[in-house]
């Protein structure tokens, strides 16, 4: 049961967003630019980053929802996502998203955790620039969308049946569109 009274009974990051849709609108709105606007970084790498800093941060509903959108866009590589989420350097992905969520792993613990080896090891796998910062601004984002979840103790589904079936529709849709209530935007 969540702290406060959401007056719905929505998982997550959800019901908070339905109990206040003029908060939720802008965080919305960040979410499907970092994770779906035009970017050199596929829609299913931002979801695996948002799902590693998730996982990291212990947020059960975010890296639950987030995985299953990564698989879904990475082709239902599941297990790819546990993988990553347990030990990114062993995981079967490209050298440059091994340097970026390196980089977004220690964003949780600190900002200034980032090193400028850190950055050199992204840039000589080839990341540019923007990956570089969209990653730390996605890694950012999530811990505020994390403790947002959980600093009001709200209630995550269990089954991950309910993670994969919603995820092809925030995939297609984006996330404003998956809260009852809260308008989506035009992309």
């Amino acid at each position: 049961m969540a702290h406060i009274e959401l007056l719905n009974d929505l998982p997550g990051i959800r019901g908070l967003m339905a109990f206040r849709p003029e908060t939720a609108e802008p965080l919305n709105q960040l979410a499907d630019v970092l994770l779906r606007g035009p970017n050199s970084l596929s829609p299913g790498e931002r979801e695996l980053i948002a799902t590693f800093v998730s996982s990291r941060n212990d947020c059960f509903f975010c890296q639950t929802v987030h995985g299953a959108v990564a698989a879904y866009h990475l082709g239902g590589g599941e297990q790819l996502v546990l993988d990553v989420k347990r030990n990114p350097e062993l995981a079967v992905i490209p050298d440059k998203m091994k340097a970026l969520l390196a980089i977004a792993g220690k964003v949780p613990r600190g900002g200034k955790e980032v090193t400028t080896g850190d950055v050199a090891r992204a840039r000589e796998s080839g990341a540019t620039d923007m990956e570089i910062h969209d990653t730390v601004l996605i890694a950012a984002a999530f811990c505020m969308f994390n403790r947002y979840v959980d600093g009001l103790g709200t209630w995550a589904p269990t089954d991950p049946d309910m993670y994969r079936q919603r995820a092809p529709m925030i995939a297609r849709d984006g996330y404003a569109s998956s809260v009852p209530g809260v308008s989506a935007q035009e992309s």
